[in-house]
């Protein structure tokens, strides 16, 4: 009785083992990258294999150093679950490495025999899945509907995945029970006395082998999650972008359709500016680019709207920290916002108005921003609609576009009074190219 005692308790501390080096390994970038690709080459396979063996091959150095604690000694399983998650190569190369202790402190050299085997065997178990999701959904709880998995399962067990891996993992288990029965000085494993404990030595295997997988698949469905996150943001980011462009080109072709009548030459100049923004729109889409690059857009648009209001109208002061001009903001961010100003804030105004554009650095790294103020001296607005969600679309746009790319670290605020104008002011953390890029991927 004490001996079943014993064993119980050592595949209870097996699947804590195994969970704990599953745990561990998934932590390692490097490892994710051989685990998570689709398609790996024989080297990353080799680099899945070696990196899932080391454990247990120190585990296996434990007990023959340890004879009294064998639940780090986790060879059949280990050697299966290289072969279901890495293929033939790997499953043949891990349950080498993993026996190798075993034979050369020991001589237990059934175990090499006995291990690539089983690597073998949970590689072609791998071949055998209908498609990689299969092996990822691998579970010790075939079927909550027993009934079901009775009535259309069992009649067909080697056509059903689950199953065959089920009596491969079983078969296993028997074969290295009666060997080390037949060899005890030859092979180590569990010594089962009774029924009960034999079929616990098996069901202790099927979960060494799950719970690694469930272990990877929770971090696998993590990452992928994370890309769909990712995805989603760039796909509404393109939406908010694509609502800006189309309201910015619709006001300014009717900047040009009234001039085209009366002051042709001035038309053409501004076809010319025109064109020079819509070269710029066609350029492959970055979320951000340098404020020097956000400046020579305004300035084109700027033209535009100066040269239809009239230099007399429509003023334009700029008070630019030079050293902010290599900082990246988000593309479109400041055109939307200079927009209203004009449309909004000086054209209803008789004696038109000037517009002011300021930017700089505030703080020091790593907490650094950037302030961007846009203020006019036009009509303002009434209190309502300076709320958040009191203003037209260029600036829900702009708001809404700080909180995809910045989340709560941007700021936008408005303060507007009528009859004295509006000022704008945006503070975005400070960001650098490396910095962008990593954020994009």
């Amino acid at each position: 009785m004490g001996s079943e005692r014993l064993l119980l308790i050592t595949l209870l501390l097996n699947l804590g083992v195994i969970a704990a080096i599953a745990a561990v390994l998934v932590r390692s970038h490097a490892f994710q990258r051989y685990l998570f690709q689709d398609r790996r080459s024989l080297a990353e396979r080799l680099g899945f294999a070696l990196f899932v063996a080391l454990p247990l091959m120190g585990g296996v150095w434990i007990r023959l150093a340890v004879p009294s604690f064998q639940a780090a000694d986790l060879s059949l399983p280990g050697s299966l679950l290289i072969g279901v998650m890495g293929g033939l190569n790997a499953g043949a190369v891990g349950g080498a490495l993993i026996a190798l202790p075993a034979v050369a402190g020991v001589g237990q050299w059934l175990a090499l025999p006995l291990f690539v085997a089983a690597g073998l065997a949970g590689g072609l178990l791998r071949r055998a899945a209908p498609s990689p999701e299969e092996v990822w959904a691998f579970s010790p709880f075939i079927d909550l509907e027993l009934w079901r998995w009775l009535r259309n399962r069992l009649d067909r067990p080697f056509r059903d995945w689950q199953a065959l891996a089920f009596l491969i993992l079983i078969g296993a288990t028997a074969l290295e029970i009666e060997l080390r029965r037949l060899a005890p000085a030859r092979l180590y494993a569990p010594e089962p006395h009774t029924l009960w404990s034999a079929v616990a030595v098996a069901a202790t295997n099927i979960l060494a082998i799950a719970i690694p997988i469930k272990i990877w698949n929770n971090v696998r469905i993590e990452r992928k999650l994370e890309a769909q996150r990712r995805l989603l943001v760039q796909a509404r980011l393109d939406a908010l972008t694509s609502q800006i462009n189309p309201h910015f080109l619709f006001n300014t072709l009717n900047s040009v359709a009234s001039l085209v009548r009366f002051d042709p030459d001035t038309a053409r100049v501004m076809i010319v500016k025109l064109s020079n923004i819509l070269r710029r729109m066609l350029r492959k889409h970055e979320s951000f680019q340098p404020l020097r690059e956000e400046m020579a857009f305004m300035d084109d648009y700027l033209d535009i709207e100066v040269v239809r209001f009239g230099p007399e109208k429509l003023r334009v002061e700029k008070r630019i920290d030079p050293g902010t001009l290599d900082m990246l903001v988000p593309s479109m961010l400041l055109q939307p916002v200079v927009e209203n100003s004009v449309r909004h804030g000086l054209a209803p105004k008789l004696a038109g108005g000037v517009v002011t554009l300021r930017v700089r650095r505030l703080g020091s790294a790593p907490a650094a921003q950037l302030e961007i103020e846009i203020e006019d001296n036009g009509v303002g607005m009434a209190a309502e609609q300076a709320a958040p969600r009191g203003h037209g679309i260029g600036l829900s746009n702009v708001r809404e576009r700080l909180n995809v790319l910045y989340g709560d670290a941007a700021t936008l605020d408005i303060r507007s009074h009528p009859g004295e104008g509006t000022l704008v002011r945006i503070c975005v953390p400070e960001l650098h190219a490396a910095a962008a890029v990593n954020g994009q991927r």
